[in-house]
C-alpha cells in the first residue's frame, strides 16, 4: 500500500525543496547511465546509501518497489550475458579468459567488469529513486517540476498519477478483503490458477471505482478553472535554502565529472586491462 507513496519523516532530505531534489535526481540518473567508470559508480552507490540513511526511510516501507527494481536488475544482467556473453570483450578490446562454461558461454574478466558496471548502475540509482519518492509530496513534486520549466498541466498530471497509484493499490486490497469475507479464497491455500481467476474478478469493480474517482477529480479541476491560465500558484512550493544549493551542486558536479572524464579519456569506459 506504500508503493510510490510519500512517507512523512523529519529528516534533512524531507526538508529540501522538491525542485532541488528533482534536479539532482535527473543529473544523478543521467550521469550514472552515461558512464562506465567503475570508481565513479562505486562512489555514487555509497553516496546514494548515505542519502537513504539521512532520509530516515526504511527498506521495508518501499519493499514493493525495491523488489521490482532488484528483480529487473538481475533479469537484465542475466539476459545481457545470455544474448552476448562476450559483450565486455567487444567494448574493452581485450580478452582475458577465466574459464568456459559451455560452448559460447565463457567467463572473461572484461565481461565480469561490464556486468559489474551494469549492476552498479542500478545499485547507484535505486537508493536515490526511493529517497526521492519517499521524501517528496506529490503536490510539492508538481510545483517543483513547474519551477524548473515544465508546463504546470503536465507537472500536475504526473504528480496526480503518482498519487493515484497508492490509492489504486489500497482500493484493490480493500476489494480483495471484501471478496474474501464473502468466502472467495485468495490466499496461498488455493492453487495459483484459482487465485488468478479470483483476482481477475476484482478488475471490474476496481475499474468502476477508478472511473468514479477520475470523474470526481476532473469535476473539481474544472470548477477551479484548471488550465485556463498560463501560470498558477502552488501551496506546497518552498524557497531554496543552503541544503538545496548543495543538492543542486552535487548533481551538477556529478554530470560535470562524467562529461570531463569522457572528453579527457576519449571513452565512457574505465579500462584497467590496457
Amino acid at each position: 500500500m506504500k508503493l510510490l507513496n510519500y512517507i512523512e519523516r523529519k529528516s534533512p532530505v524531507h526538508s529540501l525543496n522538491g525542485a532541488s531534489k528533482l534536479f539532482c535526481l535527473l543529473m544523478w540518473i543521467c550521469s550514472t547511465m552515461i558512464t562506465f567508470n567503475t570508481p565513479f559508480l562505486l562512489g555514487a552507490t555509497i553516496l546514494g546509501a548515505v542519502a537513504f540513511k539521512l532520509s530516515r526511510l526504511k527498506l521495508s516501507e518501499q519493499k514493493g518497489l525495491l523488489y521490482f527494481l532488484l528483480c529487473f536488475m538481475l533479469l537484465n544482467a542475466l539476459l545481457i550475458y545470455i544474448f552476448n556473453p562476450e559483450r565486455g570483450v567487444e567494448l574493452y578490446g581485450t580478452r582475458n579468459l577465466l574459464f568456459t562454461i559451455w560452448g559460447r558461454f565463457t567467463i572473461t574478466k572484461e565481461q565480469l567488469l561490464y556486468q559489474f558496471n551494469v549492476i552498479l548502475k542500478y545499485l547507484s540509482t535505486i537508493p536515490i529513486i526511493l529517497v526521492f519518492i519517499g521524501s517528496t509530496q506529490p503536490s510539492e513534486l508538481a510545483a517543483s517540476m513547474n519551477k524548473i520549466g515544465i508546463p504546470y498541466g503536465f507537472s500536475y498530471s504526473f504528480a496526480l498519477a503518482l498519487r493515484y497509484i497508492p490509492d489504486t493499490v489500497a482500493s484493490f486490497i480493500d476489494i480483495s478483503r471484501c471478496q474474501q469475507a464473502r468466502g472467495i479464497e485468495m490466499s496461498n491455500k488455493e492453487s495459483l490458477l484459482k487465485r488468478v481467476k479470483a483476482a481477475a474478478a476484482l478488475v471490474l469493480p476496481l475499474i468502476l471505482g477508478s472511473v468514479e474517482q477520475i470523474e470526481v477529480i476532473t469535476n473539481a479541476m474544472e470548477l477551479r478553472k484548471f488550465g485556463t491560465q498560463k501560470r498558477r500558484t502552488w501551496i506546497m512550493s518552498r524557497p531554496f535554502k543552503a541544503g538545496d544549493y548543495l543538492t543542486v551542486a552535487i548533481g551538477i558536479g556529478m554530470m560535470a565529472f562524467v562529461i570531463a572524464y569522457n572528453v579527457i579519456n576519449g571513452s565512457r569506459f574505465w579500462n584497467p586491462f590496457i
